[in-house]
């Protein structure tokens, strides 16, 4: 953490910038450490969801083992989170396969052809390494779309994820430990009944042959409306189905769910045929690329209730070059005015592991607020970190 001489408040940092909230951030890790203990079933982070390291401190309390789908998410984990890494790649390369085998605990393949190839070096591996024995895992399609947006959905008709059943051997090839399928992306509980179901009717048959079982990510157990209850009875229930099986999951968002926000300014509000945009001193397309990929409109803790038909209508335009970097409308009671600051709520989890520097804009800082005390900054972006990019 910075030691600099830092603001009293919050809002005597200068905009833009992301803040973190470490007892929200707490909340979460408590609820997801009470799902893991009462429906024995391990629950470790994706980092594709979060990568900011200096808030691993506080994660590593609670969960430190992690998910990586890149060397260097599984050396960060290795750096600053723990030596538990569950690796997923779509596919792998002979040069940098070694690194995986040295770093990960677990290995899963998406495809048949890959564990073919790879497995004899994971063989050869485990028996030079027998107090560090990898495990190798095979990730399949149950093609049950519970996502309406496809390019979040891994089971929409033509997915390059995971081999469909009709594609196995009666036989599980020697050496093939665990099943993983990632079929949800900020799901219910009941998405995942679904999901289950499906696996189970498809992939049943393999179950006795394996030992454990990977249900991927994108269980939003920390939304507030998300019934854990009946998640935990479900696993439960799955458990009692398949008592041999170790029961794994790794949710990326709901470790990070509505624990941080961006705060911008306006810096000038222009109107054409007849719609209002205020400018900010951030960018949707650099610091929230969610909101265009999805895409989504996020809540901005100044702005009406969204079913509000009072006040005055506005688009948030970001201060790129982009022509569609801009997203809206919201409602506001009062006119907006440069100078006026807005929250925009929820972004912590997918925005800064997917920042960029389109534009050369500057990154915003990110702060961390700890339970008690000053805001601290973990990070501030200069030009040099633009120039790097390019060396």
């Amino acid at each position: 953490m910075d030691n600099t001489p830092r603001p009293a408040s919050i809002d005597e940092i200068p905009t833009p910038f992301y803040i973190v909230y470490e007892d929200k951030l707490r909340r979460n890790l408590e609820t997801i450490t009470r799902v893991a203990r009462e429906a024995d079933v391990k629950i470790i982070m994706a980092f594709k969801a979060n990568a900011l390291w200096k808030t691993f401190p506080v994660i590593r309390e609670y969960v430190s083992a992690s998910t990586a789908s890149s060397l260097n998410e599984m050396r960060l984990s290795l750096k600053h989170l723990g030596n538990e890494v569950h690796t997923y790649c779509p596919v792998y390369i002979e040069d940098t396969f070694g690194e995986f085998l040295e770093g990960s605990s677990h290995i899963t393949f998406n495809s048949l052809a890959q564990f073919r190839k790879f497995h004899p070096r994971m063989e050869a591996y485990n028996r030079e390494h027998p107090e560090k024995k990898v495990s190798a895992g095979l990730r399949v399609n149950p093609r049950c779309s519970v996502i309406e947006t496809d390019i979040y959905n891994p089971c929409v008709p033509g997915s390059r994820f995971g081999e469909v059943s009709e594609n196995l051997p009666d036989r599980l090839p020697e050496g093939l430990e665990g099943l993983h399928f990632h079929a949800l992306c900020e799901s219910s509980s009941h998405d995942l009944a679904k999901v289950l179901e499906a696996f189970e009717t498809q992939y049943g048959k393999w179950l006795p042959q394996v030992k454990w079982l990977n249900m991927g990510g994108g269980h939003l157990m920390t939304r507030a409306d998300y019934d854990t209850k009946h998640l935990i009875s479900l696993l439960r229930d799955f458990h009692r189905r398949h008592p041999h099986l170790k029961l794994i999951m790794e949710p990326g968002s709901a470790f990070t769910w509505q624990t941080g926000d961006l705060v911008t300014t306006v810096l000038d509000v222009v109107s054409d045929s007849g719609i209002s945009t205020a400018i900010i001193d951030a960018s949707f397309a650099c610091h929230m690329p969610d909101c265009l990929e999805m895409p989504y409109k996020p809540a901005i803790a100044e702005a009406l209730p969204d079913e509000s038909m009072e006040g005055l209508p506005y688009r948030l335009g970001g201060n790129s070059c982009l022509s569609g970097d801009y997203t809206g409308d919201w409602r506001f009671a009062k006119p907006l005015a440069e100078g006026q600051r807005l929250t925009l709520l929820d972004m912590n989890h997918y925005t800064t592991v997917k920042t960029t520097m389109f534009n050369g804009l500057q990154h915003p800082d990110i702060w961390w607020q700890p339970s008690e005390g000053a805001p601290q900054l973990l990070r501030r972006y200069s030009f040099e970190d633009y120039e790097s990019r390019m060396d």
